[in-house]
Formats: structure tokens, sequence, C-alpha cells
């Protein structure tokens, strides 16, 4: 366990916590005000730690087959968290909007698992990358949303639309670039899929 190691397991402790200040602020002694600063601290946190672990891990020669496959695992699922955590009031996303991020990295992992146990390892995508870029992005959006809504710049309609119209680019995006990976990868998927043995 080195350290760009333990950085990828810090994304999974930030996402409970993030929901927990999220919903349940108050238990903590927190006001709304407080706990939305907090939750921007903290998925600033969790994505600086996703850059500084795969930095750390070429710098260092700290490059793992745990962090190989764990790092893209643990952006997953705390994406999901967060998304999970904005489907709850005041912002109110669709939980449809969870099913395709869910559907589409579940896929992809699949995939990417039975290829390689067929000797045969699917490179990243750049669409993947923007991907992920895109979805931190529109979460740290929607955040300020909430800052806008709790100052009392957004009514809460607007907050909603404008956060249904974010994060709906991020699931468009996701969802193009899933399918983009499978055309791309579609011949080493199909021998994988359809060989014998």
């Amino acid at each position: 366990m080195n350290l760009a190691n333990t950085l990828t397991l810090l994304r999974l402790f930030v996402s409970p916590v993030f929901y927990l200040i999220y919903s349940k602020y108050g238990w903590f002694g927190l006001g709304f005000s407080p706990a939305c600063y907090l939750l921007i601290a903290l998925l600033a946190l969790a994505e600086f730690s996703d850059f500084i672990d795969g930095y750390i891990a070429r710098k260092w020669g700290q490059v793992t087959d745990f962090g190989k496959l764990f790092d893209p695992m643990a952006d997953s699922i705390m994406h999901t968290c967060v998304y999970l955590t904005f489907t709850l009031p005041p912002i109110g996303l669709p939980i449809g909007y969870i099913f395709i991020f869910l559907y589409r990295d579940f896929l992809i992992s699949a995939l990417r698992t039975i290829c390689a146990l067929k000797g045969t390892a699917l490179a990243a995508r750049m669409s993947g990358k923007i991907k992920t870029a895109l979805v931190a992005g529109a979460a740290f959006v929607l955040l300020i949303l909430l800052v806008l809504y709790q100052r009392g710049f957004l009514l809460h309609q607007e907050l909603q639309t404008s956060a249904l119209i974010v994060a709906g680019i991020a699931v468009l995006f996701s969802l193009f670039s899933g399918i983009e990976y499978i055309y791309a990868n579609r011949r080493h998927i199909k021998a994988a899929l359809f060989s014998g043995g």
C-alpha cells in the first residue's frame, strides 16, 4: 500500500462524508451555508487526490495492478455517490441520471475485465478522460448553484432547472463516451466475448 494507492482509497472515504454533510449537516453543528462551502472543499480534495495519485504513481514508479484497477473504480464510486447525493433536496436530480452513470460504468468495467481475462488490455479513451473531467466540473457547478440558492440569488425552481441542465450535459456525454469506447474497441470486445476457451 503505497502513497498513490492510499490517496485512491481516500476518495472512497470522502463519498459518505459528502453525503452526510449534504443531508445531515445539523448533526455536525453546521448551518446550511457553511455546509455548502465544506462540500466544495471536500469535492476539491477528492478531485485533487485523483490528480495527485496518478502523478505520484508515474513520478515515483508506484504504478501497480491495484492502482490500475482501483483508480477508475474509485472515481466511478465517488462520482456516483456525489450525484446520488444530489438527488436529495434541494437540488433534487432525477434518479434516472444515476442509473445512466451506473449502467455506463458497470458495462465498461465488465467489458474491460472480460477482455483482460482473455489477455487483451483495453486502453483508456480520450472521451473517457473528458467524461471524468466533465462529470467533476458539473458537480462543482451544482455546488456553486447551491451556494447561489442559499444566498437568495436563485429560487428553488431555478436551482432545480439549472441543475437538471448542467447534470444532463454530463450524463449525455457519459453515455456518448461509453458508446464511443465500445465502438473503438469493438473488435477486441467481439473476440473476447465470442472466442472459445
